[in-house]
């Protein structure tokens, strides 16, 4: 039977997208080793890792709705029981030797699965603050991999390891400056403006597109800029319409605007930035880091623990971003950040070398390295890239046999 690593995290693109990254990683340094994933019939994940070739298991997951009591929350540990014991029998079946958990609620039932069986297994970390589902996983993983310094204190102890955020391949080896000729032809923009990246998620976020649609009649050299506009799939009709107003108002001032619903081809879209105007989710962090943009982060402040306020500060205090609050944001802060910066080529550079410095491009190939580590399996070529030149894997397989359980 085929070893197999068996992969979780769900939800959002946030916990999906460094999971395939990883999964991708494990097959470069060991093409004889099966890895399948866990997922949830209604997260991202039912769709984006079929779509990449990869199997996967589906459970039925509740998640975790804070301290409050109710009858939602009373179902909690009979699904959670149901899904791990659904767990425990695909362990068994595939012949799992380790188990690789990224937060969602999907990661619970693979995590006390992983322990109840004696197979070892890691927990990565995307944000600053780590999500109740991984605190819980971490316990008793054998290693636990974190994006972000500030993380360290959070999940103390000897296996905790700085490995960053693991970026989607086709956007880790990027070459913006080869690409930046196509990626401008591709949007329609032109070549002697500074372009301004705007994104908020592939549904969108509402504040961001007022703000940027608002900044009309604001700027003090619109000749010079240029705006590629992803207003996501929710938002974009009403978005379109309130651009053709206000270029129709007579306020004056419009930059070159292409306003898309979704970005199919971000390597293109981050080619052709200068500066990007985003939210403070880990993965987007990950890949602006990777890349060396400079960025204007707006948290989304209803994330959980309001992680992403401490995800923007990490990044902000590397001089590799400025922040503004969601609450601050209208056209006109929005101007007052991103219009000096886009007109200011050294600045860029200093925070585009300070991004780069924060960002880790080796990073799905660390975290596999220690699930490789925990399962006691090695790279098959010890020479292969993935093999980081300071590795990152325990120099032990860790903890296989039960010896307490997450609660």
């Amino acid at each position: 039977m085929t070893a197999t690593v068996l992969i979780a995290g769900g939800g959002t693109g946030g916990h999906v997208f460094p999971t395939l990254a990883v999964a991708h990683a494990l097959r470069a340094a060991r093409p004889d080793l099966g890895v399948e994933f866990v997922g949830t019939p209604k997260g991202l994940e039912s769709r984006l890792v079929p779509a990449e070739g990869w199997p996967l298991h589906l459970v039925d997951v509740l998640g975790l709705q804070g301290p409050r009591l109710s009858s939602r929350t009373a179902r909690v540990p009979v699904a959670l029981a149901r899904s791990t014991a659904r767990v425990v029998r695909l362990i068994r079946e595939r012949g799992v030797v380790a188990a690789a958990v990224f937060g969602g609620y999907v990661s619970l039932p693979l995590a006390l699965a992983a322990w109840r069986t004696g197979v070892p297994y890691v927990v990565h970390e995307q944000n600053a603050i780590p999500g109740k589902a991984n605190r819980l996983a971490a316990r008793r993983a054998a290693a636990v991999a974190v994006t972000f310094p500030s993380s360290l204190p959070r999940l103390r102890g000897p296996k905790v390891v700085l490995t960053g955020n693991p970026v989607r391949p086709a956007l880790a080896g990027v070459d913006r400056a080869a690409l930046r000729a196509e990626a401008l032809a591709a949007f329609g923009l032109e070549p002697g403006r500074r372009t301004l990246l705007v994104f908020g998620g592939s549904q969108g976020a509402r504040r961001i597109n007022q703000a940027i649609v608002g900044t009309v009649g604001r700027w003090r050299h619109p000749e010079r800029l240029q705006i590629l506009h992803a207003a996501g799939r929710g938002e974009y009709e009403a978005t379109v319409a309130a651009w053709e107003h206000a270029a129709g108002s007579g306020d004056g001032g419009v930059p070159l605007v292409n306003c898309l619903d979704f970005v199919e081809r971000m390597d293109l879209a981050y080619a052709a930035a200068d500066v990007v105007l985003c939210r403070a989710g880990a993965s987007s962090i990950a890949e602006l880091t990777v890349l060396g943009l400079p960025s204007v982060l707006v948290p989304y402040p209803h994330a959980a623990d309001d992680h992403q306020t401490v995800n923007a500060a990490d990044l902000a205090a590397t001089g590799a971003a400025t922040v503004v609050a969601d609450g601050d944001l209208d056209a006109a802060a929005l101007v007052a950040r991103a219009e000096p910066l886009l007109l200011d080529d050294a600045r860029r550079s200093t925070m585009a070398t300070a991004a780069r410095a924060f960002g880790r491009p080796r990073a799905a190939a660390r975290v596999a390295l220690l699930v490789l580590a925990a399962a006691g399996l090695r790279p098959t070529d010890p020479t292969d890239p993935a093999e980081p030149a300071d590795p990152a894997a325990p120099t032990h397989p860790g903890p296989r046999g039960p010896s307490g359980g997450p609660s």
